[in-house]
């Protein structure tokens, strides 16, 4: 158990973890606390201890947010070689598991075995790994999941060497309500993230920054960001561009689905005035319609 004196007060306005954008800073900020945060969160999630040795440029960079893609990920290696890929999505897309499999298998397809003096038995483990904020992507109530190649009817693993691990926060109802010494690492992590600004969870989410120092280390450097005017004004603007970008695209495609319909609407009206004018009967109107749908 670590000794820390980090803790958030119940009045506390915490800027929220699960905007990508925040998420990216926190964990890949120069601070020392960054670095070991993203090496415990990845050591829970995997099972197994790893130290984060490099974080590899990502593109776009956090600065520029209007290049960047849907989310910003965390590309980084581990001390063994591991290429490790991680990710949090607040609002994710209905292709994201798809979406994943794709960016799992670059990942892994990534490496540079070329040389006479390397082969397949030099490939590293590859972790594409994504925190999904909202939405239910798989249909059981359990809120982790670590896929990999899998014969499923003959319960037969190709014990192949890339993983998908996704968390879905959104299946934590009931999880949240377990003492916290009886929560997994994975489980405390999850709900550090669902409800670190819920404050009602205040408590909860003091309590499990005493006990796991990886996350005490993130709500340091959490902390620090939002005391911060400058960084938390940069951040917020970055999301606020994204929720104006995202609303105007939505409400375009709005505008166009609705001004289709309604020139559907009107071609449809001239027809049957036009059949109308034409003398023949409703009986003979109808008969038409029928042969030429």
């Amino acid at each position: 158990m670590t000794q820390t004196k980090i803790f958030f007060n119940e009045t506390d306005n915490i800027i929220d973890i699960r905007y990508d954008n925040v998420f990216k800073a926190v964990f890949t900020g120069d601070a020392p606390a960054s670095r070991k945060a993203l090496s415990k969160l990845i050591s829970a999630l995997i099972g197994r201890e790893i130290t984060i040795i490099s974080i590899n440029a990502n593109e776009p960079p956090i600065s520029n947010v209007r290049d960047r893609q849907i989310i910003f990920d965390i590309s980084c290696k581990a001390g063994d070689g591991e290429l490790i890929n991680v990710e949090m999505s607040l609002n994710p897309a209905p292709f994201e598991p798809i979406r994943l499999e794709f960016h799992a298998a670059k990942l892994f397809t990534g490496q540079d075995i070329r040389g006479t003096d390397q082969d397949y038995d030099d490939l590293k483990q590859a972790y594409q790994i994504t925190i999904l904020a909202k939405k239910r992507f798989f249909q059981d109530e359990e809120f982790f999941h670590s896929f990999e190649y899998y014969d499923p009817a003959r319960e037969v693993s190709l014990n192949g060497l890339s993983r998908i691990i996704t968390l879905e926060l959104s299946k934590l109802r009931k999880i949240v309500e377990k003492p916290i010494e009886e929560m997994s690492s994975p489980e405390r992590w999850a709900i550090y993230f669902k409800y670190l600004t819920d404050k009602s969870k205040r408590r909860k989410i003091n309590k499990i920054i005493e006990i796991e120092e990886g996350i005490a280390m993130a709500s340091e450097v959490l902390i620090s960001i939002s005391k911060d005017e400058k960084e938390r004004f940069r951040l917020m603007s970055e999301y606020k561009y994204e929720l104006d970008t995202q609303s105007k695209l939505v409400a375009a495609k709005r505008k166009s689905r609705q001004e289709g319909l309604q020139e559907g609407i009107q071609k449809g009206e001239q027809k049957i005035i036009d059949l109308l004018k034409s003398g023949k009967s409703p009986e003979d109107i109808l008969k038409d319609y029928e042969v030429n749908s």
